[in-house]
C-alpha cells in the first residue's frame, strides 16, 4: 500500500525542471500553489499503480484520464510500436496507407456495433469529435440538404478541447476564446439525482430525449446536421440512461433526417463493460468516435466510424471529404492500438470491467453513510461517480472551488489515490484492477471524507 505523501524532503531534479519549464494542462491550483507543490513527475506504471521519482507509489484511479484500460506497463504494447517503427513509421495520411493502420480499420469495423464499417483516422479525442463534425456537415450538404450545418449537444456533456469540440462542451470558457461555432444549441442531459423536470427514473429519461425532438423542431428540421452526445457522460457525473433514451432519440433523428453521432472517446474499449456502450443501448449511431482506450493511451490515437450511409455520398462524382490531419493513421500509433485491442479480447477485460465495475459499486455504495456523500453512480463497467454534497436534503453541491473539495483532492492524492474530485469523485481505474486494489481505493476515499467532514462540520448541514 502507498504510503501518505506530505511532500516533505528535497524536490527531485524532475521536479523542478518541470515547474521551470512546462507549461501543465488545465491546472486545477492556483500558479503559486503549483510552483509550492509542483506536478507529479511519474517514471514507472504497471498494472493500476504509478511511481513517482520520489519512489512513492499511488494507485491510479482514473486510468490516467480514463484511458489506461489495459493498465500501466505492457511491455508486448511497447514492442509493437519498436517493430513497427524499425520497418516503418510513417506514410502520408492522404492517397497513401500501410500495414499497420489497414490491419486496425479491419479490426475496428469488425468489432463496432452494427454496420460502423468505414473509419477514418487522428490523432486524438478532440480531432475525432471536430471529425465527426465535419464528416457530418459535408454529408448533409452531398445528400442534398446544404443549410443543414447545425449540432445539438447536452448540457454538461464534454467533447473535448480544440475550437469545434469546445464548442460543444459545457465547462468552455467563451470568455477566453468566444464567440464559439455558429450553430450549436444545447438540451437537457439524463440524470436521475438532480432531474431538470422533477421526474423519476426512465420518465425523465424520455422528457430529455423529447426536448431533442424540440430542439429539432425549434432550429428546423432543414438546418439541423446531427445530434450528438455521450452514452454515459462521466463528465455530468456518469448517470447512466436507459436504454428507452437512446432509443427514442434515434427514432428522433431518423424522423429529421438528423444524423446521431455517439461520443465514446472515454466509454468505448471495455470501460462499461461493454466493448462500446452504445451496445447497453441496442443503438447504432450513424457515426461513432473513439480514442483514449483504442490505445490504453501507449500511443496519441483517435478514430471516426461510420455507417455506409454517411460513407457513400463521399464516393460520389468525386465528393472527397474536405478534412485532413498529417498524422492520421500513423503506423506507429495503429500497431499500439492493434495490440492493445488484442490484450483487451484475449485477456477478457470487457468481461472484468463489467464484473470489477459491479465489485466498485457495491463498495462504493457504502459510502452512503457519508453526511456529504448524496449519490453513488456506476455499475456500467469501471466507471463510478461519487456525487458531492454540502447537505443530502438540499442536494446543494460544494463548488469545485470550495476548500472541501481542494481538501478532499489534495488528501486521496496524499494517501495514494490518483482520482478526480470535482462536485463529482470520480472512479475510473484500469480494467486490470484487482479485487483488493478496489478496497484499498474504498478505504482511502472513506477514510479522507471522514476527515474532511470533521474539519467542515459547521458548513454540513
Amino acid at each position: 500500500m502507498a504510503a501518505k505523501d506530505h511532500r516533505t524532503g528535497a524536490r527531485h531534479e524532475a521536479e523542478t525542471s518541470a515547474i521551470e519549464h512546462l507549461w501543465p494542462h488545465s491546472n486545477d491550483l492556483e500558479w503559486d500553489e503549483y510552483t509550492e507543490r509542483g506536478l507529479r513527475v511519474f517514471v514507472s506504471g504497471q498494472g493500476s499503480t504509478l511511481t513517482d521519482v520520489q519512489g512513492r507509489s499511488y494507485l491510479d484511479g482514473l486510468a490516467g484520464l480514463f484511458l489506461v484500460n489495459v493498465g500501466h506497463g505492457r511491455a508486448e504494447i511497447g514492442a509493437a510500436m519498436a517493430e513497427q517503427a524499425g520497418r516503418l513509421a510513417y506514410t502520408a495520411s492522404s492517397n497513401s496507407t500501410n500495414p499497420a493502420t489497414v490491419a486496425l480499420a479491419e479490426t475496428i469495423a469488425s468489432i463496432t456495433p452494427g454496420d460502423l464499417d468505414r473509419v477514418f483516422f487522428c490523432s486524438g479525442g478532440s480531432e475525432a469529435v471536430e471529425t465527426a463534425l465535419k464528416i457530418a456537415k459535408q454529408a448533409q450538404v452531398l445528400r442534398g440538404y446544404p443549410k443543414r450545418y447545425k449540432v445539438i449537444c447536452r448540457r454538461g456533456s464534454y467533447h473535448g478541447q480544440t475550437f469545434g469540440a469546445m464548442s460543444l462542451t459545457s465547462s468552455a470558457k467563451e470568455q477566453y476564446f468566444g464567440p464559439f461555432m455558429a450553430g450549436v444549441s444545447k438540451v437537457p442531459s439524463p440524470n436521475r439525482y438532480r432531474n431538470d423536470f422533477g421526474l423519476e427514473g426512465e420518465a425523465g429519461d424520455l422528457m430529455c430525449a423529447r426536448y431533442v425532438e424540440q430542439e429539432i423542431l425549434a432550429q428546423g428540421p432543414e438546418h439541423v446536421a446531427a445530434v450528438i452526445g455521450e452514452p454515459i457522460s462521466a463528465a455530468n457525473g456518469t448517470h447512466l440512461p436507459s436504454p428507452a433514451y437512446w432509443q427514442e432519440v434515434r427514432r428522433i433523428c431518423d424522423r429529421h433526417g438528423v444524423l446521431l453521432i455517439m461520443d465514446e472517446v472515454i466509454t468505448g474499449y471495455g470501460r462499461t463493460g461493454a466493448m462500446f456502450a452504445a451496445e447497453h443501448y441496442g443503438v447504432v449511431p450513424d457515426i461513432m468516435t473513439m480514442a483514449k482506450g483504442l490505445s490504453s493511451g501507449y500511443a496519441p490515437i483517435g478514430a471516426v466510424a461510420v455507417r455506409p450511409q454517411v460513407f457513400e455520398p463521399f464516393t460520389k462524382h468525386g465528393n472527397a471529404i474536405n478534412h485532413l490531419l498529417t498524422f492520421g493513421g500513423h503506423a506507429v500509433a495503429a500497431a499500439a492500438a492493434s495490440k492493445n485491442i488484442e490484450i483487451i479480447q484475449r485477456e477478457n477485460l470487457v468481461e472484468r470491467s463489467a464484473e470489477m465495475g459491479r465489485y466498485l459499486l457495491k463498495l462504493a455504495d457504502d459510502l452512503r453513510h457519508h453526511p456529504t456523500v448524496g449519490d453513488v453512480r456506476g455499475g456500467r463497467g469501471l466507471l463510478c461517480a461519487i456525487d458531492l454534497v454540502r447537505s443530502k436534503e438540499t442536494k446543494e453541491a460544494w463548488g469545485t472551488e470550495h476548500p472541501f473539495i481542494k481538501g478532499l483532492a489534495l488528501r486521496t492524492q496524499e494517501q495514494g489515490l490518483i482520482t478526480r474530485v470535482w462536485d463529482v469523485l470520480h472512479l475510473a481505474p484500469p480494467l486490470v484492477i484487482t479485487e483488493p486494489e478496489v478496497e484499498h481505493a474504498i478505504e482511502i476515499v472513506d477514510s479522507c471524507l471522514t476527515e474532511m467532514e470533521h474539519e467542515f462540520a459547521e458548513a454540513i448541514s
